[in-house]
């Protein structure tokens, strides 16, 4: 009986054969990555959440005394009826700013009886 030998060889001398394996990623291993990739996502909302909106409080008085006076709002009087009394010679938009700014209203809407703080360059003589 005769036997055949075979042998394998790559080709050319000394050559070896390298195999290509693809990289299979299962669901565990996709979940795993998801969670490694949202983790710097998630301490950037947690730092952003903790400490970036915090209102900044001080022990400080307010504004300084003189720097404004304070007007009473009259029935039908409205934020630019008050600017165009207060400074005839201004402009309202920025009279009307100023006093929103002074006072921190939200709106420009005003009720009658309010009391105002009005910028002293503004205010009103007496």
């Amino acid at each position: 009986m005769t036997t055949i030998a075979s042998s394998i060889r790559p080709t050319g001398v000394g050559a070896t054969v390298v195999r290509r394996t693809r990289l299979r990623l299962t669901a565990r291993g996709r979940r795993v990555l998801a969670a490694l990739a949202a983790v710097p996502v998630a301490a950037a909302i947690a730092l952003a959440a903790l400490g970036g909106g915090s209102a900044i409080a001080t022990d400080s008085a307010g504004a300084p005394a003189g720097s404004f006076a304070e007007i009473t709002v009259m029935p039908g009087d409205s934020l630019w009826s008050i600017a165009q009394e207060v400074a005839p010679a201004a402009d309202p938009r920025d009279v009307v700013d100023a006093i929103a700014r002074l006072n921190a209203l939200e709106s420009s809407s005003v009720a009658a009886g309010q009391r105002l703080a009005i910028p002293a360059e503004y205010a009103p003589a007496g």
